[in-house]
């Protein structure tokens, strides 16, 4: 009878030929903790400084609405404290508004150039990792072929 060749074996010996890097998953995942620290911390920035313009608007709002609502002597006045405080809150809308886009475009900048920064990081770190691993392969084939 003929005997069947034993792959396992074959195959054993050729997966150990081919090592795997540990290292260059870890440094990706270091590489993406990284990423997303920063990442968190332009939106905590973003977060707080909304918070403030939104708190300082309140506090406009609220001082606006404390004085049209103080007791007048004539109707007419009334009408007139409304007008002011709606042409001053409509006022204080567009700086405040413009404010919010501020922050908007600086974390929009922010995180185009840490996404860029990261990018290059990584092409340049899976560049790497394919020649060592190219390398690898190479150094090897050349053992295996030159073990026959």
């Amino acid at each position: 009878m003929t005997k069947t060749t034993d792959f396992t074996a074959m195959f054993k010996d050729v997966m150990g030929s081919f090592p795997v890097d540990t290292k260059a998953m870890e440094d990706a995942f270091k590489s993406q903790a990284a990423l997303n620290e920063k990442l968190s911390g332009v939106a905590l920035s973003a977060a707080e400084q909304s918070a403030e313009i939104s708190n300082k608007w309140t506090k406009e709002t609220l001082a606006k609405l404390t004085e049209m609502s103080k007791a007048k002597t004539e109707p007419a006045d009334y009408a007139k404290a409304m007008t002011d405080f709606a042409s001053a809150n409509a006022e204080v809308a567009a700086e405040h508004m413009a404010a919010f886009a501020e922050v908007a475009k600086k974390v929009q900048m922010e995180t185009v150039e840490l996404l860029l920064a990261s990018g290059k990081t990584m092409q340049e770190d899976a560049a790497a990792a394919v020649k060592k691993a190219t390398d690898e392969v190479t150094a090897a084939t050349k053992k295996a072929t030159a073990a026959k």
